[in-house]
C-alpha cells in the first residue's frame, strides 16, 4: 500500500507544476516561483528546485544558491506541528530568544530543523504582528502570547499527549 505522505507530496508537487506554467520564463520570477513551490509543497525539495531551474533556464545549483540566501525557504518538510517563535523587536526585547532556546532544548533541534519523528519543526520569524502579546510563539495556527520559558514544556507536552491519544484511537479502531 502506498504511503499517504508520499501521495500528498506528489499531489502537491503536481499542483506546483500546473501553476508553474502560468509564469513567464523571466529570471525576475525566481523568488516568486520558489515561494510558490514552498507554498504548494511545504518546503523546497530537490525536485522543485529542478523544476524552477528548468522553467527559468538556470542551473539547479544557481537556484539552490539563491534559495539558501533567504531564510524564508526551508529544505526539509515541516513537522506536523510547526512552531514559529517571533523575534521581532517587541518579542526580542521581552525574551523571544530565551523562548526559542527553550524550544530548542525541549525538542532537541535547532531553529530551521524538524524532529526525527516529524512531529515538530521549529522556526524563528521576524514578526507575527502581535506585538502587544510579546513574546509570542505560534504552534500551527494557534497564537501563544506572553510566553514564558515555563510555558514551553507544557505546550510541547500538550501536543505529545494529543498525538498519543490519536495513536491509541487508531490502534483501538484497527483491532475492532
Amino acid at each position: 500500500m502506498p504511503d499517504p505522505v508520499d501521495n500528498q507530496y506528489l499531489s502537491n508537487l503536481k499542483r506546483f507544476c500546473q501553476q508553474l506554467s502560468g509564469f513567464s520564463r523571466e529570471r525576475g520570477n525566481l523568488i516568486p516561483l520558489l515561494q510558490l513551490a514552498q507554498h504548494c509543497v511545504g518546503f523546497l525539495p530537490p525536485k522543485a528546485i529542478d523544476l524552477v531551474a528548468g522553467h527559468l533556464g538556470l542551473s539547479p545549483s544557481e537556484v539552490f544558491g539563491v534559495a539558501t540566501f533567504y531564510n524564508q525557504f526551508r529544505f526539509t518538510p515541516p513537522g506536523r506541528h510547526p512552531i514559529k517563535v517571533c523575534l521581532g523587536t517587541a518579542c526580542h526585547i521581552k525574551g523571544g530568544e530565551i523562548i526559542l532556546e527553550n524550544f530548542e532544548r525541549k525538542l532537541q533541534i535547532q531553529a530551521g530543523q524538524t524532529t526525527l519523528d516529524q512531529c515538530f519543526s521549529l522556526e524563528r520569524v521576524a514578526c507575527v504582528g502581535c506585538c502587544a502579546l510579546a513574546p509570542v510563539a505560534l504552534m500551527g495556527e494557534a497564537i501563544h502570547g506572553h510566553m514564558a520559558p515555563s510555558k514551553v514544556e507544557g505546550l510541547v507536552l500538550q501536543v505529545e499527549i494529543e498525538e498519543e491519544k490519536h495513536r491509541n484511537r487508531k490502534q483501538h479502531h484497527a483491532t475492532e
